[in-house]
């Protein structure tokens, strides 16, 4: 085994501040150009220290982008409040979702730029969240009034979440625009715009 520190309070510290420095590094430099020891120099601990915690340079790579992931996961699996049924809730929590995905960008930058841009797992944060997306559409029982537009709920699911990944880029990490703001238009442009005959398909489904 290797010597390092022990696990305990301070060996977590220690672990944190790995990761922490490892996030500055990867998007500063990129994974190739950064070394084990660059991470350790400017965590200020010792290279038995780094493998007490990661067994390499990839395993810590893959610890940020896992836990990235789990904060993505986090807000789109969670519903405070119960949920309502139809355009209107979807529309609703889509808006709240969205909202939050984008204040959990702004204050982790360099680790989204490392999880949602950079590493072999973007691709797949990105088509997990679009199957979060149709997820909700099914949990509202919204898929009928998508069906009656000929509205392709898996292209529509995809295109929102360009949107959004382009909306990171242009306006929320050059500070141009407030999350709010952003999934507030986001919502308007994908949904409010055709809203009028939605509600008219939505009602036809019931007749």
């Amino acid at each position: 085994m290797a010597r390092g520190r022990k696990i305990n309070s301070n060996g977590q510290k220690s672990k944190q501040l790995l990761l922490e420095k490892a996030v500055e590094l990867f998007a500063e430099k990129g994974y190739h150009a950064t070394k084990i020891s660059d991470i350790v120099k400017s965590a200020d601990v010792t290279q038995p220290t780094f493998y007490l915690y990661f067994k390499s340079k990839e395993s810590l790579y893959n610890d940020l982008n896992t836990r990235f992931q789990q904060g993505f996961n986090e807000i789109m699996r969670n519903d405070h409040a119960e949920v309502e049924k139809g355009l209107e809730g979807f529309i609703e929590i889509l808006e709240q979702k969205l909202y939050l995905l984008f204040l959990y960008i702004m204050e982790n930058p360099k680790l989204t730029k490392i999880g949602f841009f950079e590493s072999k797992q973007s691709t797949s944060v990105k088509c997990q969240l679009t199957q979060q997306f149709i997820e909700l559409v099914y949990r509202h029982d919204c898929e009928r009034v998508f069906q009656l537009q000929n509205i392709d709920i898996k292209i529509i699911a995809d295109s929102l979440v360009g949107s959004f990944e382009r909306l990171i880029l242009t306006n929320l990490l050059e500070q141009k625009s407030k999350p709010c703001e952003l999934a507030r238009n986001l919502v308007h442009v994908f949904f409010l715009l055709k809203e009028p005959h939605m509600r008219e398909n939505l009602a036809n489904c019931h007749i």
